[in-house]
């Protein structure tokens, strides 16, 4: 409804409508015949063909954006397997270095273990002797005492050959 009052106003020719339209009009041929739209289309014509070119342009970077992207994350990928290869090597060098030091304390303990036992062999060693010094030492004693005691005439001859042979034997 407004649309239909709209255009009866604008072609009503007792309105101003009427008659500003057919200045518009009016306008618009001269300007077409001066060939004002030609020059417009020819700009617009340029402007589309340098909107063309930046286009074109901008697509050239967007596939070099690409291509670098796909270099850096190319090297990234060689960077995070690199980074992965020294840490795997560098576990099994600490496992290595960890058997290593753990074959050391072994050998140390073992080492260790058999000073210790030949120091407490060489101690009873050294017990036993003194111990055996000590009983062929009470063993003379005793044996001269009662020898003694037995021999009173003559037999200073019997008792050295016993203490000798007593000697002997205990040593």
């Amino acid at each position: 409804m407004y649309f239909v009052e709209m255009i009866k106003e604008v072609f009503n020719p007792k309105g101003p409508e009427f008659y500003i339209l057919i200045a518009t009009l009016l306008v618009l041929g001269l300007a077409w015949k001066a060939g004002a739209f030609a020059g417009i289309g020819k700009a617009l014509d340029g402007r589309g063909e340098t909107i063309r070119k930046e286009l074109e342009q901008a697509r050239a970077l967007r596939e070099d954006a690409q291509k670098l992207l796909a270099d850096y994350q190319k090297k990234q990928k060689e960077a995070q397997a690199e980074a992965d290869a020294i840490v795997a090597a560098a576990k099994v060098e600490a496992e290595r270095f960890k058997a290593e030091q753990i074959a050391k304390v072994q050998d140390f303990v073992t080492r260790r273990t058999k000073v210790a036992e030949q120091k407490i062999a060489q101690a009873e060693a050294t017990a036993l002797a003194e111990v055996r010094a000590v009983a062929a030492d009470a063993a003379v004693s005793a044996a001269t005492s009662i020898l003694a005691h037995q021999v009173k005439d003559g037999g200073g001859d019997i008792m050295a050959a016993a203490l000798n042979q007593v000697r002997s034997q205990l040593n």
